[in-house]
């Protein structure tokens, strides 16, 4: 009683052509059969990317203003205020 002969499908099949129209239905299939062409090409791609990626370079220490004995080690303002 839970299982779906193949005539049931049939017959569902029957309808759902019959509500969505001959021409719907076919180009609904065919947007399906694109879409599962278009994963299994993705999936088949190798990634051309071999490269390693770029490292990130870290910024240089900042210099201390003042020394340990508190004397300004550096004369001048900064430039690039």
């Amino acid at each position: 009683m839970g299982s779906f002969s193949p005539i049931h499908l049939l017959v569902l099949a029957v309808v759902a052509i019959l509500l969505l129209g001959g021409g719907r239905f076919s180009s609904l299939m065919g947007d399906v059969a694109k879409g599962v062409k278009n994963f299994k090409k993705g999936m088949a791609e190798q990634d051309d990317d071999t490269k390693p990626a770029k490292r990130i370079e870290s910024q240089k220490q900042a210099e201390p203003a003042f020394d340990r004995d508190g004397n300004a080690t550096r004369d001048t303002l900064r430039d690039d205020r």
